[in-house]
């Protein structure tokens, strides 16, 4: 017997459920998986971008990352970007929208995109590599948001 959950609005059925999620991963990456495809050694199969402001990239940025601010977009992607290569675009972190936006005026040039969920935030708080002007950086990773004794959250 299959029980319904109880909520204000009704469940959807598994296939709905299934084509929804399926659709997410399409749209988003996250941190974790970022990281793994580029510490793999291996070409990740994308390009990281990193939608902030120049004095966001300056205060830390994700190594290997491209600096490509949402405003340049319209008038610097073609100059910088393989049109045949899908791309993860992130800014601060889950409280802005800005990579949204990012996402939104490169999929308009015709850009395969993905936002990589959690942003600069959350790469810097699971305790991943992260570079500066001043050299590189990592602090430890934060035990609400990533697991502090094993590599990944096995997720």
């Amino acid at each position: 017997m299959t029980q319904q959950l109880t909520t204000p609005q009704p469940t959807a059925t598994p296939a709905e459920a299934a084509a929804y999620f399926a659709a997410g991963l399409a749209f988003h990456t996250d941190v974790s998986d970022v990281a793994a495809a580029l510490a793999s050694g291996d070409d990740p199969g994308f390009t990281v971008i990193d939608s902030r402001s120049t004095q966001s990239w300056d205060q830390g940025h994700i190594p290997g990352a491209l600096h490509l601010p949402t405003s340049q977009i319209p008038h610097r992607a073609a100059e910088l970007l393989d049109p045949a290569r899908p791309l993860v675009v992130h800014c601060w972190g889950p409280g802005c929208n800005g990579a949204i936006r990012a996402a939104y005026a490169l999929a308009s040039l015709g850009y395969q995109v993905k936002e990589m969920l959690g942003g600069m935030e959350y790469w810097i708080r699971e305790g991943l590599p992260y570079a500066t002007a001043d050299g590189a950086g990592r602090r430890p990773a934060d035990p609400l948001t990533a697991p502090v004794a094993a590599e990944t959250c096995g997720c």
